[in-house]
């Protein structure tokens, strides 16, 4: 009901909201993301809760051509290290072997096959992966090794809370830290000119053609989402829900302080 009161064609910061704003962070990434598929490895890109992460992902995989890329995408990562290469394997189409030599012997030759037979790089993308198994963290370099360490045959992101990157530092995981070829990291967007910049983005890309925040709300919604676009889509689209009722066009500071509250 509040996108056609106030003539929404989506909602502002949703995950329905396709148009993403950049101001020069995003743009990084792209060019890491783009240039791990000419030169196959593993990507890193940790951010808060909310910043964006996953939106940039799969903003850059929608982009691939479908007949050079083969794009795999996992979030459930709370389980065992066996139970992500089953997951693997029957996103490529196969049967997963009970033991797990039999199941990396079936994975490898499979993505040997999509890369020599069908020109197809296979791009793997793990997000929340800070709740990945200590494990799985200690063998996936030996998964990746192939022909002797000689070919990198697949591109893999590992996505999920700046933890994960404390993580991989540490002496354990130093093999698959030491596989990482690119590293990006994403920031809330606190400053104040920036975060402007982003509302009216999101605002003006979701329909909205008239101003909807004072300066001083818009200072409201910042400090309340700490420059996370998630939690400012969430505050405002509860703020819009509230106005419906009451005939606003228009969010009030005390509106959005309400909404701001009944988040908490």
């Amino acid at each position: 009901m509040y996108r056609q009161h106030f003539g929404l064609r989506c909602a502002p910061l949703s995950k329905e909201h396709s148009e993403l704003w950049d101001d020069g962070a995003l743009a990084q990434f792209n060019d890491r993301f783009q240039w791990l598929l000419h030169s196959p490895g593993i990507g890193l890109l940790t951010g808060e809760p909310g910043v964006g992460k996953t939106a940039a992902l799969r903003h850059a995989a929608l982009a691939l051509n479908p007949h050079r890329y083969q794009v795999i995408y996992l979030a459930e990562t709370e389980f065992g290290r066996i139970d992500l290469y089953r997951s693997l394997a029957r996103a490529l189409g196969l049967e997963p072997a009970y033991r797990r030599a039999d199941l990396w012997r079936d994975l490898k030759l499979r993505i040997q096959e999509l890369v020599e037979s069908k020109q197809l790089l296979l791009v793997w993308i793990i997000d929340e992966a800070q709740n990945l198994p200590l494990e799985f963290f200690r063998d996936f370099p030996a998964f990746l090794n192939f022909a002797f360490d000689s070919r990198d045959l697949l591109t893999v992101w590992l996505a999920g809370h700046p933890s994960l990157g404390q993580t991989l530092e540490r002496a354990p995981y130093a093999a698959l830290y030491g596989r990482i070829q690119a590293r990006v990291q994403l920031k809330p967007v606190i400053e104040r000119e920036r975060f402007a910049l982003l509302i009216q983005h999101a605002l003006k890309s979701a329909g909205c053609s008239h101003t909807l925040l004072a300066e001083s709300g818009l200072e409201l919604l910042r400090q309340a989402s700490r420059g996370l676009p998630r939690q400012a889509g969430r505050i405002l689209r509860t703020a819009m829900q509230m106005a419906v009722p009451k005939g606003l066009n228009h969010l009030p500071d005390e509106l959005l302080q309400h909404a701001i509250e009944e988040l908490k």
